[in-house]
């Protein structure tokens, strides 16, 4: 990925929110948000909206608890978002979640809504591993949300410009 085949300013990364252990017979895929689950998501998404933080574009992968996330947040601006499901988004590789980014040629705001370890990994590929461990020294939280801009002075072309949780 490079700053010149982008036409992206801005990308927001989300992780899903707290989801409930399966069920007897139920897969992982299908795990919904948990009480507290709902509880956070209903929280980042008030300060996710309450901070303006619009997205041209919503991208998230097709487990149950990315969408009900993304639903959520997208519910928080009072309209409705078209949102893309992406399947390679389960499961998928920091490469999975780049070439998603790639894809988008005609969004300046993308949201991506993800999982864990990959969210955190994709984190520090775009703005630098140091950057990245001193705003979640714990790792990335559920319904976490990270602002990233577009800033060419930077190394990787990144820039973290702001980091919210529940």
């Amino acid at each position: 990925m490079t700053a010149a085949s982008l036409p992206l300013q801005r990308i927001f990364l989300l992780r899903h929110a707290q989801a409930a252990w399966p069920a007897p017979g139920e897969s992982d895929f299908d795990r919904a948000l948990d009480d507290r689950g709902r509880a956070e998501a209903s929280v980042i998404a008030g300060l996710i909206a309450g901070k303006g933080y619009l997205a041209d574009r919503v991208v998230c992968s097709a487990a149950r608890r990315c969408r009900e996330t993304a639903e959520t947040v997208c519910r928080a601006f009072g309209r409705d978002f078209p949102i893309r499901i992406v399947n390679e988004l389960y499961h998928g590789v920091t490469d999975s979640y780049l070439a998603v980014i790639d894809a988008e040629t005609d969004a300046a705001t993308l949201m991506i809504v993800g999982h864990n370890p990959t969210i955190e990994e994709l984190l520090e590929t775009l703005v630098g591993s140091d950057t990245a461990w001193a705003v979640m020294p714990g790792g990335y939280p559920t319904a976490g949300f990270c602002v990233i801009e577009r800033n060419l002075a930077c190394e990787t072309g990144w820039a973290l410009s702001d980091f919210l949780t529940p």
